[in-house]
């Protein structure tokens, strides 16, 4: 099966979790299990999350994983750089942010930050993340389909359950730029395969990617 044919499109409605919570801001999740279940065979697997910190998620990867969990403010700096009309120099800026060394994480959490960011700091973006990613290590990433809103936000993914996220939307520099396409998506991420794909009813494509070995 090709990579393109692996992006495939599967739907699921917004629903109410296994905790019993029931509103509209809570969807369901097909990727989520698929990330947690490529790192349980892992003993103490190192994660990054792109950020925001959100307390809920890190309890939920400690609890699941034991895993030991980095977040970084990346959403943040994507807004400083707005503010302070420097978002030509995101690109340099994301190309030395991480300390990490090549091969040393085993899974990264991108949630929808590269719907945000200009080609070029997208480009930067995706080869620290590729490159500090351990071979065979996974990486969680979601891409908006629909057109972006008119009034700038961002959403914070928070885990419910190991099914479902509620969004909850916050205040942006900047809005979500144009859909990006499945082809574009893998040529960012030349060097991982696609595990799988989910596109969800609320439009929203979760993709679960992995290093090849």
């Amino acid at each position: 099966m090709g990579l393109l044919d692996r992006l495939s499109t599967r739907g699921t409605d917004a629903a109410a979790p296994r905790s019993g919570i029931v509103a509209p801001n809570v969807f369901r999740t097909k990727a989520l299990k698929k990330f947690v279940s490529a790192l349980t065979h892992r003993d103490a697997p190192h994660l990054l999350d792109l950020g925001p910190v959100v307390g809920a998620n890190v309890n939920f990867f400690g609890e699941q994983l034991g895993c030991k969990i980095l977040v970084e403010g990346l959403y943040a700096e994507l807004d400083r750089h707005v503010r302070e009309d420097k978002l030509d120099g995101l690109p340099a800026f994301l190309g030395q942010r991480f300390q990490q060394s090549d091969g040393s994480v085993d899974g990264i959490l991108c949630w929808d930050l590269f719907d945000y960011l200009p080609r070029p700091a997208a480009q930067a973006l995706a080869a620290q993340v590729i490159r500090i990613l351990r071979p065979d290590g996974v990486l969680f990433a979601c891409f908006g389909t629909a057109q972006p809103a008119e009034s700038p936000r961002y959403t914070k993914y928070v885990v419910v359950d190991d099914s479902h996220f509620m969004y909850q939307p916050y205040t942006a520099a900047r809005a979500r730029q144009s859909s990006l396409l499945n082809r574009d998506i893998l040529r960012l991420f030349t060097g991982l395969e696609v595990v799988d794909s989910f596109l969800l009813q609320n439009n929203v494509r979760e993709i679960v990617f992995r290093k090849t070995p």
